[in-house]
């Protein structure tokens, strides 16, 4: 088992800012960078100043490279562990930098509102206690009940409605006007910046991946890799990874434009999605190789073989690209791949069910 560090950049400028015209000047710790009008990837001035702001909250975490797992599909496989932050996902990042934004803007403001299938609403929990801001989180009908637990357990405050995370968002649309609160959304450029620290990481520890395979729920962790690979001027191939039953994202890419379904039907909530956001499909579809879909069947099993082969806890998004990895095995056999665990967040019961199905894993 290898294991390479990466932690913050010291010659980082403290004093960093662009000039776009007509920009909306934002925040990032106390550090003024001017927002770019349209929705473009992050830049290496941006992730570092975000990388800044995160590292003073959770350490680094690490990439390792797991000999069984080299073993398991012909390639050298390293891990990035999103599912060691003090969350358990890599969500975290993007809600420390977008509420540390959010404080700075409106001391006195409202409190915030969003909706979740869990790691985006504990990122959400989090960060607003630690900015003494109060969060409402609206999660669907059938939540997953440990990430609920965790969200509450942060200080938010859950409600409940609608059957899935779109009827979930339409719901805390409604709310936030109600009840004059700020909409958090799902995916943002402050967001992306944030979980962009992770692929920072990862790139400067394990700059000569041939190909990363990252999930993709509504765009924001894809994103943050295209926009760390690019920043480092990096040849990295970037693979996107949705559920057989949320393809939504795959749709989109094949179509080169954003096509919604009427379902996303599958175990692994990171990725349920089924209204892809336009500013994220413009990234990947600039940045990805392309866009991969596997099954709940692989997705259980990649689970399983995280647990055996480095006994690492998986939830289903953060399986995904394991899965994605042994599906294509063949082409990737010899190569140095990168596998975002992006994070562990998943029922006891559910979990149990898992690793007692049959199956490769």
């Amino acid at each position: 088992m290898a294991l390479a560090c990466a932690g913050e950049n010291p010659n980082v400028s403290k004093t960093v800012a662009e000039t776009t015209p007509n920009a909306m000047p934002c925040m990032i710790g106390s550090i003024g960078i001017k927002e770019r009008p349209t929705m473009a990837t992050a830049t290496l001035a941006e992730l570092e100043l975000a990388a800044e702001l995160v590292h003073g909250v959770l350490s680094p975490t690490p990439q390792i490279a797991w000999p069984l797992l080299a073993e398991r599909s012909g390639a050298e496989v390293w891990v990035k562990h999103e599912n060691h932050t003090p969350i358990g996902a890599f969500k975290l990042r993007g809600g420390l930098v977008y509420m540390d934004d959010h404080a700075r803007r409106n001391r006195n403001g409202p409190g915030v509102i969003t909706a979740t299938r869990g790691n985006h609403g504990q990122s959400v929990a989090f960060a607003a206690r630690r900015a003494g801001i109060g969060a409402t989180i609206v999660v669907p009908e059938g939540n997953s009940t440990e990430k609920n637990a965790a969200m509450a357990a942060f200080g938010a405050r859950l409600i409940v409605h609608g059957h899935d995370f779109q009827a979930a968002y339409e719901h805390a649309v409604a709310r936030a006007a109600g009840d004059g609160l700020h909409l958090l959304p799902s995916f943002h450029p402050l967001l992306v910046r944030g979980v962009g620290t992770y692929a920072l990481e990862f790139f400067r520890a394990v700059p000569d991946l041939h190909t990363v395979y990252v999930p993709i729920g509504l765009g924001s962790g894809i994103c943050g890799v295209i926009s760390a690979r690019d920043a480092l001027g990096l040849t990295t191939r970037v693979v996107g990874v949705v559920a057989e039953g949320a393809p939504a994202y795959a749709l989109s890419f094949a179509e080169r434009r954003p096509v919604s379904t009427n379902a996303a039907d599958t175990m692994a909530d990171g990725v349920a999605c089924r209204v892809p956001v336009p500013e994220s499909l413009a990234i990947i579809l600039a940045g990805a190789e392309r866009v991969m879909a596997v099954s709940d069947g692989e997705i259980k099993a990649a689970m399983r073989a995280y647990f055996t082969d480095t006994h690492n806890v998986a939830e289903g998004a953060g399986a995904a690209p394991l899965a994605a990895l042994l599906k294509e095995r063949g082409a990737m056999r010899g190569r140095k791949v990168g596998l975002i665990l992006s994070g562990g967040n998943i029922d006891l019961a559910l979990y149990r069910t898992v690793l007692a199905e049959a199956g490769d894993g």
